[in-house]
């Protein structure tokens, strides 16, 4: 897996997140990505990602 995404910020807009974080889990791949330039993170499970939420 990568260690840079391309995702909406709600404060930044379209940025580079990097990975914080990454674990496996029984539900999979667990990734918490962050902006580089404020404190916004999210997390993702196998595509599944907390910003959609």
């Amino acid at each position: 897996m990568s260690q840079e995404l391309e995702h909406e910020c709600p404060e930044c807009g379209v940025k580079t997140f990097y990975r914080a974080a990454s674990t496996t889990l029984h539900l999979g791949k667990k990734v918490k990505w962050h902006c580089p330039d404020c404190e916004y993170g999210f997390v993702q499970i196998n595509d599944i990602d907390s910003s959609a939420a």
